[in-house]
């Protein structure tokens, strides 16, 4: 499962993307790669009704969990049960999606019980590619101002990702990637039933992505003895 993605800086207040997906600002040698993980706030493009046009919106990953708002769970909502599942039914329904832009993901793969390892997956075009996610509001009680939280939506993993490193998975996930002419269906910009806005969630097959381990930090160089 999808729990840590890379985005570009300069793709972070972007909006105005069209097809093809092509990064409007500043993007080059300079640009510098983000690293996003669960408690992270998101840049997330979501679609301003009342101004008929697409805006950024800085949420949390992960709702707050009942119990403990500072907790992110859930983080995940599965595509096929997600008009369905009590979290996600209303945000779904309601529209509020949103789209977040990767340029790589991490998958989880469980090595041992107590072991695990992060592999990550490099489409290796240096394209925006768009994750779906929902959002709602929040208002944590205690809290100083309400919380806005969104959770990724997960597909089936495609059959590059199973065969490379979910062969004993018995339900193997990836994020839900748009297609480049699904955006709008996804954010609401035209109008469709919830059965049709669930139709461009789908598993992304026949991609030449590479897939290889995280490479380990380097380790601190130890100051030398005087």
């Amino acid at each position: 499962m999808c729990g840590k993605f890379t985005s570009m800086a300069s793709w972070a207040e972007v909006v105005a993307f069209s097809q093809p997906l092509i990064a409007r600002t500043g993007e080059g040698s300079n640009d510098r790669r983000v690293v996003f993980r669960p408690m992270s706030d998101l840049p997330v493009i979501v679609f301003d009704r009342e101004t008929q046009s697409r805006k950024i919106v800085w949420m949390r990953w992960g709702f707050p969990h009942p119990k403990n708002p500072k907790i992110p769970q859930p983080i995940h909502a599965r595509a096929e049960s997600i008009a369905e599942t009590k979290a996600f039914r209303g945000a779904f329904l309601d529209g509020q999606r949103g789209i977040v832009i990767m340029c790589t993901f991490n998958e989880c793969r469980e090595v041992t019980p107590s072991k695990t390892e992060q592999w990550t997956i490099d489409p290796g075009d240096s394209k925006p590619r768009g994750f779906a996610f929902v959002w709602r509001r929040f208002e944590p009680e205690g809290w100083p101002a309400p919380l806005l939280a969104c959770v990724m939506v997960t597909v089936p993993a495609n059959r590059l990702i199973r065969d490379a490193i979910m062969q004993d998975v018995d339900d193997p996930r990836m994020p839900a990637t748009l297609e480049d002419a699904d955006w709008s269906t996804w954010l609401g910009e035209i109008p469709v039933t919830p059965d049709e806005a669930k139709t461009v969630l789908r598993t992304m097959e026949g991609v030449n992505w590479t897939i290889a381990p995280e490479p380990k930090p380097p380790k601190p160089d130890r100051p030398k003895r005087s």
